[in-house]
């Protein structure tokens, strides 16, 4: 991948697609583990989703080892990259999760016996799928977090002043 894309470090647009795309993942993730009905019509297209997401954390940490490659490092660079590596752990898990999930209660829906044991798994799936879910959400916010210290911390801001405001 390369390092740049039209002048602008190809991290910066790589990562836009794990922060759409992870939240919504967890979105599908919690929506399908918890109302079954969804489930059966929108869980496939939840672990396509996911699996998307999943594939992009790889580009979005490769890209960003790029740009750290060529930046003087600092303790928020370096806090960042190691909460980014560990993302991907995350949302892979949540795929088989959700997808595990989605199978097993197609399975039990199709065979259609009496047996707890699917409805068992399903609920248990469901119940790690949620749990999964909440830490990705709340990894992926700490990934920014710590991105947008590291990009803009030395940064100071002042109000505008009167003559720059927009007319109109």
């Amino acid at each position: 991948m390369p390092a740049f894309v039209f002048g602008l470090p190809s991290h910066v647009l790589v990562v836009h697609a794990v922060v759409v795309l992870v939240p919504l993942a967890v979105l599908g993730a919690l929506v399908v583990a918890l109302w079954p009905a969804a489930r059966r019509r929108f869980g496939w297209l939840v672990v396509g989703i996911t699996a998307v997401a999943t594939a992009c954390i790889p580009l979005a940490t490769n890209s960003g080892e790029q740009l750290r490659d060529r930046l003087a490092t600092t303790d928020l660079i370096r806090q960042h990259a190691h909460l980014g590596d560990e993302l991907l752990v995350y949302v892979a898990a949540l795929l088989v999760l959700v997808a595990a999930l989605v199978a097993v209660d197609q399975r039990r829906r199709n065979r259609a016996t009496g047996d707890l044991a699917p409805k068992v798994a399903v609920g248990a799936l469901a119940v790690l799928a949620v749990a999964l879910a909440a830490v990705s959400a709340v990894q992926v916010v700490r990934i920014g977090d710590s991105g947008a210290r590291a990009a803009w911390a030395d940064k100071q801001y002042t109000a505008p002043h009167p003559e720059h405001r927009p007319t109109g």
